[in-house]
């Protein structure tokens, strides 16, 4: 009832893994390796840029085993020369034979400012043609993040990242965890839906077992951020500014979405421009409701958390008061 701000003074900036974005927002990792992907690349490209924003691309694999392809993923730095891009490649790619030097290749294909190094268990665990081999892979993220002069940022696929995965990462030289939690996209229903489209029984039936698998966001997010001392990107779920503050509340310093923008690249730049102003200013609008005159502010916000969550929390040990008490005095 009382903000005691005024809305139009409302500082959205942030600096995070040495670089400042306007506001908090990252757009997710999509695609690439298509003429079509090029084409979403760089339409999406060219708004984070105008909105000094960051983006990843999706991975890369498939350009650093045929240099064809590379242009669908370059395109996004010719269009954002100075946004913060992320690179992508898969970590059971890592186990199965990756090392220093395809991360550096993926990393100047896009001249990207930090490398993303995707776990996707349960997707390939679903897929008839998956890779299941995991081994070492912790590992070889390790060595990986030691030999890399850019910052390594380990993200999930929608199944979210629990305290203990976290722990090991940020010990394995990691700097930052993108959770990707349970509440976006789902890629066992992905694999449901190629599976029911062949007409492959005992993958459809996988796919559907395992269609809700993984922490929810919100849950990860808590779990990761009061556990380690590294930034921590929301994503899984995240559709309005809304979502956003409540991710940053929660501990997040950057939240990412990729679905809403996605749709919007489908139509063009001018469509994608105006999701992303939706989104920024619904995210002005919550912080001005509660009173929070900058970004980091919103970590200082009371946040009552209740219900499957919060059970969900004691029972793993963590404090969820210290959110609810926040403000006093």
């Amino acid at each position: 009832a009382l903000p005691e701000i005024d809305k139009d003074k409302i500082n959205l900036s942030t600096t995070v893994f040495n670089h400042k974005f306007s506001a908090p927002i990252l757009v997710s990792a999509i695609t690439g390796g298509t003429s079509e992907a090029r084409k979403i690349n760089a339409i999406i490209a060219t708004v984070v840029e105008e909105f000094g924003l960051g983006m990843g691309v999706g991975s890369q694999r498939a350009a650093l085993e045929d240099r064809r392809l590379e242009k669908t993923f370059a395109i996004v730095r010719k269009k954002a020369p100075t946004a913060f891009l992320m690179a992508n490649i898969g970590g059971i790619q890592l186990a199965r034979g990756y090392n220093i030097k395809e991360a550096k290749k993926a990393v100047e294909m896009i001249d990207a400012d930090a490398l993303a190094i995707h776990l996707n268990p349960l997707q390939e665990a679903i897929q008839p043609e998956g890779e299941t081999s995991f081994k070492g892979v912790l590992e070889k993220i390790g060595e990986i993040a030691k030999e890399l002069d850019k910052p390594i940022i380990v993200k999930e696929t929608g199944a979210g990242i629990a305290a203990e995965e976290a722990k090991k990462l940020e010990a394995a030289g990691v700097k930052g965890i993108d959770v990707s939690g349970a509440g976006g996209t789902s890629f066992a229903a992905v694999e449901y839906f190629r599976a029911k489209g062949r007409r492959n029984i005992y993958n459809r039936r996988l796919g559907e077992v395992f269609w809700d698998w993984g922490i929810p966001t919100a849950i990860s997010i808590v779990e990761v951020a009061q556990t380690v001392n590294i930034p921590v990107i929301a994503s899984g779920g995240i559709r309005s500014g809304l979502d956003a503050a409540k991710a940053l509340a929660l501990g997040a310093s950057l939240a990412a979405l990729a679905q809403p923008i996605l749709q919007a690249a489908v139509g063009g730049v001018r469509h994608t421009r105006k999701a992303l102003r939706t989104l920024i200013e619904e995210l002005r609008n919550t912080m001005f409701l509660v009173g929070a005159e900058s970004a980091q502010l919103l970590h200082k916000v009371p946040l009552v958390i209740t219900g499957k969550t919060a059970e969900w929390l004691r029972l793993r040990g963590f404090d969820i008061e210290v959110y609810a008490r926040r403000g006093e005095g």
